[in-house]
């Protein structure tokens, strides 16, 4: 009789089971096919050659200030030096190979840099009452099927509740400091060819005159398995912050200036 009804049991639980994954299949033909290595085809720049950030005055002032002190051997308004992240909308110049995990609920995107993975919720979730601000922000897509043909095409993405310091890439373009920032993304194949990603990027932030979009396009690595690699910023990094400002450390280990008429740092409590 025991085992009879622990038979039964299982037979009950496995056909809950069924019924619960069946509800939740996921039907990988709705989507796009973005398997694989992303690499972007432009140098990581926000700015490309010959156009020009549409910052305000009192930005742009800070842009010159900055300019300034990485011609001097500083680092002005960008941060990474520090191994913080890049952040938003940053994260998308896709400093290391960009991988693309879709879920019904989560799209992820994985690159091995400075803490730049991401999570896109697209479970029809609305905006959380109480979150904590990060650097990569938080991000609520949505899957659109631009053409009707059944198939999702197209992900729009939003992305809020970012915090700083953050620059648009290694030459300092500085995002405000009141952390304000909105970013929103279509994400796509180019027509016809679904080795080339797109992403349309919309910024709206209080350093800027109004929304600036640019357009990043990355190509899928022909080679399926790609050998994903390991980095960490602190290893190796020569820079050493002190007293808010950036110290070198030479090939001896010794302490040294980063840039010319450096005051050394207050060795105070060395004496």
């Amino acid at each position: 009789m025991h085992r009879h009804f622990s038979l039964g049991a299982f037979a009950v639980a496995a056909a809950l089971l069924t019924t619960f994954t069946g509800a939740r299949a996921f039907d990988e033909s709705k989507y796009p096919d973005w398997k694989g290595a992303w690499e972007r085809k432009a140098p990581p720049r926000w700015v490309q050659q010959g156009d020009k950030a549409p910052l305000t005055p009192e930005y742009q002032k800070i842009m010159d200030w900055n300019t300034a002190d990485q011609k001097a051997g500083g680092h002005g308004w960008e941060t990474s030096w520090m191994c913080l992240p890049p952040g938003m909308p940053r994260i998308m110049n896709v400093y290391e190979p960009m991988e693309v995990i879709v879920t019904p609920d989560t799209t992820y995107i994985l690159i091995s840099h400075i803490h730049d993975n991401r999570r896109i919720y697209t479970d029809g979730r609305d905006w959380p009452m109480d979150v904590e601000d990060s650097f990569k922000g938080y991000s609520i897509g949505k899957w659109l099927d631009t053409d009707g043909d059944g198939r999702y095409d197209t992900l729009e993405v939003e992305t809020r509740h970012m915090k700083g310091p953050r620059a648009y890439d290694t030459g300092g373009l500085p995002l405000h400091a009141d952390n304000k920032t909105v970013v929103k993304e279509k994400i796509y194949n180019e027509k016809g060819n679904k080795d080339v990603m797109i992403d349309e990027i919309t910024t709206i932030d209080n350093a800027l005159t109004g929304p600036w979009t640019v357009k990043k396009v990355y190509e899928r690595k022909k080679d399926p398995k790609h050998n994903w690699i390991e980095e960490v910023c602190a290893e190796n990094n020569p820079h050493v912050k002190v007293d808010n400002d950036n110290y070198m450390l030479s090939a001896e280990g010794l302490l040294m200036p980063s840039k010319k008429g450096q005051k050394p740092p207050d060795l105070r409590y060395f004496k």
